[in-house]
This record gives structure tokens, sequence and C-alpha cells, in this order.
């Protein structure tokens, strides 16, 4: 399917570059998975400049791909080429990286390609390449090539400026204190905030590259004093093993390749931000964390449930208000979950319910099932939710007054929908934004529809299983790396445990 979809020059690239994925199995003329010339051999930069010109304009297709760009010139009475795409180079030091290489005069510097590099090429990151096919792979990712005649080498020079946006607050995580710079979609750029923030030797940043077609860059920030060198070896080495040809949905297609799991299993196993102090600060308590370019926020791991319920505005507050916050989070959350089957158990057995709360009981009996509304409005609130993201920003505010006042009043007043049934969905609804992890929310929600049927169905032993199939389905639940969910009550970390309940005052000595 993917072929129809693709650019032209990518297409070409992968049939030509990497036959080996897609050639038929009677493709005998395949091997080791290189692009071989009419002789049988690996294609090569030869010393003639004709000739390499000719194969990849030829693999990149030159004249269909407008923004693929060809330059020849000349140094010192030898003919050169480059090439780069228009839009990834940055012109003020592209400029400079002509004239220098146009000002050079002296000849015995084009004797060899190493001293070439060194006297003519004054520019951070060259890399000097004898592939076609890698050739052609720097140019498709920014960088640009130059060739020179007479040299059996390119020379794979960078200085890339990709389009972005700058840095921001991010839109989901507000900032309430501190700083209010993001990530963006750029790799190095979200490399460089970090770097800002974790001044260390011993931070480091490993590069990977995924997918056959796409080549989608990767980037793995830890520190090396801190970091779980048996977790680090399982991530290097899923990464290393991942096969596909492109990460179409970027850090979600990236998640489904590392993590072996049943389609029906909805809680998280990673975490993601876009605040960059979340991310150094979970880097410094020794946790990984996985940059893919094009996204706009990264991956955190290893990742527990009590990770999921943290956010760092706790921690912008002194501890008392922090602790107050974060215990204010659980107690919401665990209200979200049970608040409704809870409802539904009291319904059942009014004749259980204590006088002081006999108030939450039907006055009248409903025109529709009460489990059927709740259903119903629980399928409504995330019909809201994807209405207003497509609705532009300009009507939000007349979608709300539709969805919240309009809709709401008169489906009551009609007799779809008791008022009591709308206020507790209104109450589970917006709670839900408590959470910091959209993912957990969702995990929640599905546990808490399995809660409310059971309690329909069977009544009082319904809720227990319900609560009972939601402590379960987080405690057999593992991470990426193995370890349970509910670490560390599980296996029990008495200390860690109380850090993730607390907030504790930081300690002159850092701990």
């Amino acid at each position: 399917m993917f072929p129809n979809y693709l650019p032209t020059a990518a297409k070409t690239v992968g049939k030509r570059v990497f036959p080996v994925f897609f050639a038929k199995a009677s493709d005998e003329d395949i091997l080791s998975g290189y692009y071989m010339n009419a002789k049988g051999e690996e294609m090569k930069i030869e010393k003639e400049l004709s000739k390499n010109m000719t194969e990849i304009d030829s693999i990149l297709c030159i004249k269909e791909n407008f923004d693929i760009v060809s330059r020849l010139f000349t140094i010192c009475g030898k003919r050169a080429c480059v090439y780069y795409i228009d839009g990834f180079a940055d012109d003020a030091t592209s400029s400079k990286f002509f004239e220098t290489l146009q000002s050079t005069d002296d000849g015995k510097k084009l004797e060899d390609a190493t001293a070439f590099s060194r006297a003519c090429i004054p520019f951070g990151d060259i890399a000097e390449r004898t592939d076609i096919a890698e050739s052609c792979t720097d140019i498709l990712s920014g960088r640009t090539l130059l060739l020179v005649d007479g040299f059996d080498t390119g020379f794979a020079v960078d200085f890339r400026k990709y389009p972005q946006r700058s840095v921001s607050e991010p839109d989901k995580e507000k900032v309430m204190r501190g700083s209010k710079d993001s990530f963006v979609e750029a790799l190095t750029m979200n490399a460089a905030l970090i770097r800002r923030r974790i001044r260390s030797e011993e931070l480091r940043i490993e590069y990977f590259n995924v997918g056959r077609v796409s080549k989608t860059d990767i980037a793995v920030c830890y520190l090396n004093d801190r970091v779980n060198k048996k977790h680090l070896d399982i991530l290097k080495k899923k990464l290393r093993s991942i096969k596909t040809d492109a990460l179409t949905m970027n850090q979600q297609s990236l998640a489904d390749l590392l993590i072996k799991r049943t389609w029906i299993d909805p809680f998280p196993k990673f975490r993601y931000t876009e605040r960059v102090d979340t991310a150094s600060a979970q880097i410094m308590e020794g946790d990984i964390l996985v940059i893919v370019d094009n996204a706009p926020s990264v991956m955190m791991m290893p990742v527990t449930l009590f990770d999921v319920m943290e956010e760092a505005n706790d921690y912008y507050f002194p501890p008392l208000t922090g602790t107050y916050l974060r215990l204010v989070r659980y107690a919401v959350t665990v209200l979200t979950t049970f608040m409704t089957p809870l409802w539904l158990l009291c319904l059942a057995y009014p004749e259980n319910v204590p006088e002081t709360l006999r108030f939450v009981l039907l006055d009248k009996p409903p025109n529709i099932p009460v489990i059927v509304q709740l259903l119903i409005l629980e399928i409504a609130v995330d019909g809201l939710k994807l209405a207003s993201l497509n609705t532009p920003s300009m009507m939000t505010t007349s979608m709300s007054m539709i969805g919240g006042i309009i809709v709401g009043d008169f489906a009551v007043k009609s007799g779809w929908f008791n008022a009591e049934c709308m206020l507790y969905m209104a109450v589970v609804a917006l709670a839900n934004f408590s959470l910091p992890s959209t993912e957990m929310s969702y995990a929640l929600k599905f546990v808490r529809i399995i809660c409310l049927l059971t309690t329909y169905f069977f009544g009082l032993w319904g809720f227990v299983a319900g609560i009972a199939f939601c402590v379960l389905s987080v405690a057999f639940n593992r991470s990426v790396f193995g370890f349970t969910f509910l670490y560390p009550l599980i296996p029990f970390n008495g200390k860690r445990l109380l850090k993730k309940f607390f907030r504790l005052k930081l300690r002159s000595d850092g701990k």
C-alpha cells in the first residue's frame, strides 16, 4: 500500500538502494541488499564525476524533484558538484561553504581526499562516503554532498537547518510556575534543550536510525552514572532489531514496535511530555529518554502507575502545597473511576442507603434505564472531545454553549436523561482532565465501563468484581522492561513509595 503515497525520490531510493526489501522471490540478481551495477558489482563512488552524477541523478530523480538541487562548479581547475535539498540547507552557511571552495587556489590540496577535506572544508560535521546508497541517504536527510572529479570519495557536510517552529509554552501541559519552553519537532533542537539543563559529562545522547524507507532519526538520552544498564541494553537491543518501513505516527509507531502486548491493553507503557524541565528531572532520576524526530514531545521510560500520576507543577510549590496537590490528584482519580458504578449500586439497593445519603436516589423512575444513560453519556463525552478538536478556535465558545447548555438542558427536559446522570457524568468528565496522562485517563475509562456493566448485571458482587478487575489489571501489567506496573508498591520499596505520595523537601546534598 505504501508505494502509493511515498514521494518519488523515496520510492526510487528504496527500490534501488534497498532492493532486497522490494524484490520478488525470483530476483536472483539481488545480493546483500545493495544495488548492483551492470557488472554485478556494488555501486560505489568512482573517480569519474560524470558517472557518479549519472547514478545519483537517476536514483534521486533530479528532473522530477524540483527541491533537490545539483550545482556544478570548479575547484582549482577540477570539476565538482554539490547535491542538497532546498529548504534544509542554511543559506548563510552554504554561501560561506561555496566561497571557501571556490577560493581554493592550491592544486596540491586536491591530491588526497582526506587532506582536501581538512584543508578546504572548515565546517563542523564532515563524513567521507564511498557508497552511492549512503550518499543518497545523506542528501535525503538534509546534508550537502560534495563530489570532486578525481576523488572516489564523497563528502557529506552537515549544516542543516530544518523548518521548525519556535520554542514556546506547551499547549497541553500548562505551566503554573516554572520554565515555559517546550520541545519542538526538530531532534537536534530538543537535544540542545536538554543539554542546556544538564551540563554533565555523564549525559549521553546516542543516535539511532529506524525505518528502511523513512530512516527516522532517534536519540536515546540518559545519565551514564545513574541509568539502569540492564534496562538500557534491553532498549538498545530492541531499537536495533526493529524492522519496519517507516514510523508513520512517530512516537506511537515506535511504541507499538518496542512493546509486545495485545491490542486490548490500554495502560500506558511510556510517559510523554512536552516540558523540558520534566524530561530533565526524569533523566536525573535515572530514567531513559527517547527523542523521535518530527515529534513535539519525548518518551520517558520506565513507567509505573505512580509515574504517570506525577506532574511537574507539584515541585514548583512548597512541600506542603505540592503534597496536597498530589493527594488531591490521587483522590480525584479514584473518584472518577468508581463514582458512577457506586451510584448505580446505590440505585440497585435503595433500602441499604443511609438516610443521610438518600438524596442520591432518583425521585421518579427513569424513562431510559440508568445504565443505558450512563453508557450513552460516556460515548457522548468523547464525541464532544472529538468535535472540539475539529472546531476552529474562534468557534470554541459557541461549541461549548451548544454542547453544554442547549443540548444538556433539553436532554433533561425531554426525558432522555435524568439530571443526576448528567451531573455525575459531568463531574467525571471534568475530573478526568486532572490526570496528566491522556492514555491513563482512557484506560481508567474502560475500567469504569466494565465496572458499570458488572455492577448492573451482578449487583454488589459485580461491583466488588469490578474493583478486583481494576486492581488485578494494574497489578499484572508490565512495563517495557518487564517489572510490575505497581512498583514501588509491588515489590515494596518504602522510601520510593513515600516519595510518590509526598512532596519531600530537597536536601542540601541534592537527594
